[in-house]
């Protein structure tokens, strides 16, 4: 069998006897089906698969579907619905008219209070759509997917199979099968009375396309309590000053949009509206109008109209004519009945027969609202021409009457994404806002109550190369400058500044999630009250983005940034009251350390959320029993180039951080090979960003290694959490052995309760390398203690030295003489001169 003759149910195809059975189970498939939640993430990546292969002629999903139309309207139908279905216009979608991403997630509107709001599908959604619009089927059923409802899709007899192959190729694109699971797709004649019950009688919502009838009949049909949403016919017209009735330009742009697609669209011009009240006037334009219509006519080809159609258009033109002997009426035609310009004194609006026959009336701006106002549930666009001025108060009067779009001459079938259609956003007309109201003692740190109930449902990470730092900075030479919005460079402590661009969308979503992650973390919008230590300028992102983060959270804050003035800083916390402090732990450390005894006499500093590096178990002990702070956490994992990427819990321990799902996919793969390590095992961490609209990260392997935590996290969230240890530089090679960084700092903590900072340097010499341990003089006076320490704990750094392969020294200094970067103030940990430095020249 082949899918002329079949139905698609859930993925698969079936014949006229399955349907039938199938819809008596209907309801119990609806309980089913809607108790499982349907991520947008998963239909953005499976409208994307399908997205590119209509942008493919060779793929064998576009010469299948392009075998159902007509050859010379397959390239521009398909090349449409690919565009309707790239992951940017869908996501354009989902921001403007739910708001967000993620619109299906419980998420607090006001971070101060645990009310909970989402968008909820209505459930069983029946798409009642018409024979002559080969996009609509399929993508109102999109629309139905994006919102997660069951979907169940009625076309005519008639029609092709496009939109059931197409609809069946979505499926096919997600593995997860939740996006074939929510879809059915029938064809029959609306005569099958037993069907159609059946379909209507079951559905929450009908979204039903058509005329009046069409509407009518799926009321008649609806059961109490269901949501008809009505996409009927609607009018358009065209209104013109008469400083623009007199430019032909404007005049060729308007018979364009006469000729574009026969009027046949809702938004084609059937009327135009001349401002006066004089006759005269009103014929002398009419007759320049169809002049310029019929040379834009010529240029144009054109569908013959049915029997039905031409009889229709031949009684409006004839009675027309017969009212030219009243006065009332001039008409000029093509003598091969192509266009027909009908000039009418009497202002009513009314249908034109369409196939280029158009209205024109005269209507006093004075009047628009009036005599157009009895028709506003039919009216759709107003095309207006006029100077400015003009434009702005007729489209207010045009508003006023009920139209509800309003364009310039010439654009009238022009759409952009996202746009309101009928006055209204789709994607909410088939969803419910719901709410929840928890109690706050419970829920204080839970941003999103769903993460409470089972592991997030994650599309796949691509199929793809792995990219590196040089690929992505190679990559934005060819960024459209439509996605180059915000421009940030990363503190280059581990090598040159990397330049990263966002778009405003793509940083405000970022930006939200991790404001939720910080809720997570233990912050407290409500009571709290941030200081924000991160250091700004120089295109660099992290003060600039907790700025948003707290703005996001509605939270108290002082934009301080770090400064050099601990003492000025110091006095601001104090007369500001500010009990938590948001910075790099070197520069909070330095910080607490200058102003040592103003901060312990104050006493208030009760959290501390730090990002960019780690405090060692030593630090927070020091803050916690020297200056009483209560709270020392990440206020984020993250990244300048892919933004942020995890965050902690009040259960999070160390290192250990949840992956911000909503915006990443997270793998981990071995060390030395391009393959996933065992469970719990340590790798590079890679990561693929969902949520980048211009500049997308594919497999970008981030420097960082870590490991996968398993089991459930005693907070009660399913998120994944992955453990960092460090990156791939934290290792270095010297004197032909590894030495990890972090090894050298644990052992210093260990053994000699060691809590100052720690940096490395790399030093060639005349007949071995140099490590130099640098330390910080008020916590290790004297360096001996901590050679012995480290040669006793760190096998490969002791043979190194008995085999005379390297010089180690242990240096104390000053606080302020470790190295830093000056972006970021983050200290540099590794200072590899190897490269850089000759062996007979000094190191400072």
């Amino acid at each position: 069998m082949t899918t002329s003759v079949l139905h698609l149910w859930q993925g698969e195809f079936i014949d006229d006897t399955e349907v039938g059975r199938r819809l008596t189970t209907l309801p119990q498939t609806a309980g089913r089906v809607l108790t499982r939640l349907l991520p947008t993430d998963v239909v953005l990546a499976a409208c994307a698969s399908v997205s590119r292969d209509l942008t493919d002629p060779t793929s064998a999903l576009y010469s299948r579907l392009a075998g159902h139309l007509p050859c010379d309207e397959a390239a521009a139908v398909l090349a449409e619905l690919a565009a309707a279905l790239a992951p940017q216009a869908l996501e354009r979608k989902l921001r403007r008219e739910l708001g967000g991403l993620r619109p299906e997630q419980l998420t607090r509107p006001d971070a101060r209070a645990t009310v909970y709001e989402a968008w909820a599908p209505v459930g069983l959604l029946v798409h009642i759509t018409p024979s002559n619009a080969a996009t609509v089927a399929p993508l109102s059923v999109v629309e139905g997917l994006l919102t997660g409802n069951l979907n169940v899709l009625k076309i005519s007899s008639s029609d092709s199979a496009l939109a059931l192959d197409l609809l069946a190729a979505l499926g096919a694109a997600d593995p997860t099968g939740l996006v074939a699971e929510r879809v059915i797709a029938l064809r029959f004649s609306s005569a099958r009375r037993d069907w159609l019950n059946a379909v209507c009688g079951q559905a929450d919502s009908i979204a039903v396309w058509g005329g009046e009838e069409a509407v009518q009949a799926a009321g008649e049909l609806a059961p109490p309590g269901c949501r008809v949403v009505e996409w009927g016919h609607r009018i358009s017209f065209a209104y013109l000053t008469r400083a623009a009735a007199s430019d032909n330009e404007v005049l060729d742009a308007l018979a364009e949009d006469v000729c574009r697609l026969g009027q046949q669209a809702c938004s084609s011009p059937q009327v135009v509206y001349l401002d006066t009240d004089d006759t005269h006037t009103l014929f002398t334009f009419a007759g320049r109008f169809a002049e310029r219509l019929a040379k834009v006519s010529d240029a144009c080809p054109m569908s013959v109209p049915s029997p039905a159609e031409q009889a229709e258009i031949t009684t409006v033109e004839q009675i027309a004519r017969l009212e030219q002997h009243l006065g009332l009426t001039r008409v000029w035609a093509a003598e091969d009945g192509s266009w027909r310009v009908l000039a009418d004194t009497r202002p009513t609006l009314g249908a034109s027969p369409l196939h280029r026959s158009v209205w024109v009336k005269p209507l006093p701006r004075h009047a628009l609202t009036t005599t157009l106002r009895p028709m506003r549930r039919y009216l759709q666009t107003a095309a207006i021409g006029g100077d400015r001025a003009d434009v702005a108060a007729l489209t207010r009067s045009a508003l006023a009457a009920g139209v509800t779009r309003v364009t310039p001459i010439g654009s009238m079938l022009d759409s952009y994404d996202s746009e309101p259609h009928d006055g209204v956003y789709a994607l909410q007309r088939y969803s419910r806002r719901v709410s929840m109201r928890a109690a706050h003692a419970d829920f204080r740190t839970v941003a999103c109550p769903d993460h409470l109930v089972a592991p997030p449902m994650l599309p796949p990470a691509p199929d793809a190369p792995l990219l590196g730092k040089q690929d992505v900075q190679r990559a934005l030479a060819t960024l459209e400058q439509g996605h180059a919005h915000l421009h940030f460079r990363s503190g280059g402590s581990t090598g040159a500044p990397a330049l990263s661009i966002f778009t405003c969308d793509d940083y405000d979503n970022q930006m939200r999630a991790a404001a939720d992650g910080l809720l997570t973390a233990g912050f407290d919008p409500g009571r709290d009250r941030a200081a924000n230590l991160f250091y700004s300028g120089g295109m660099y992102g992290s003060f600039i983005s907790f700025f948003s983060i707290l703005e996001r959270l509605n939270a108290t804050q002082l934009p301080l940034a770090a400064g050099s003035d601990h003492a000025q800083i110091a006095e601001a916390l104090i007369a500001h009251r500010a009990d938590t402090l948001f910075g790099m732990p070197s520069y909070l450390w330095q910080l607490f350390h200058a102003e040592a005894d103003r901060l312990r006499s104050y006493g208030g500093i009760r959290k501390v959320f730090y990002g960019g590096e780690h405090f060692t178990a030593e630090q927070r002990r020091v803050l916690s029993d020297d200056f009483g702070v209560q709270v020392i956490r990440s206020a984020a994992y993250g990244s300048t180039d892919l933004g942020p990427l995890g965050y902690q819990c009040e259960s999070s321990h160390g290192s250990v951080h949840h992956v911000l799902t909503d915006l990443h996919t997270l793998e981990i793969l071995d060390p030395y090979q391009d393959r996933p390590v065992a469970p719990g095992d340590i790798g590079r961490l890679v990561f693929t960003s969902r949520a980048r609209a211009g500049q997308r990260l594919e497999r970008y392997e981030i420097g960082d290694l870590g490991r996968a935590v398993e089991g459930p996290c005693t907070c009660g969230s399913h998120v994944p959490r992955v453990e960092l240890l460090g990156r791939h530089g934290d290792v270095v090679r010297v004197g032909t052995y590894f030495i990890n960084y972090r090894q050298v700092v644990r052992v210093l903590q260990e053994q000699l309760a060691y809590h100052g900072e720690t940096q490395l340097i790399i030093t060639p010499g005349p007949d071995r390398e140099q490590l130099t341990v640098r330390l910080d003089q008020q916590y290790a006076p004297h360096p001996g203690p901590e050679r012995a320490a480290l040669t006793a704990h760190i096998t490969e750094l002791d043979s190194a030295v008995a085999e005379g392969l390297l010089s180690l020294t242990v240096q104390t200094v000053p606080q302020k003489d470790f190295e830093r970067s000056t972006a970021s103030g983050k200290l540099r940990t590794v200072i590899d001169l190897r490269e850089t430095v000759r062996p007979d020249q000094p190191v400072m």
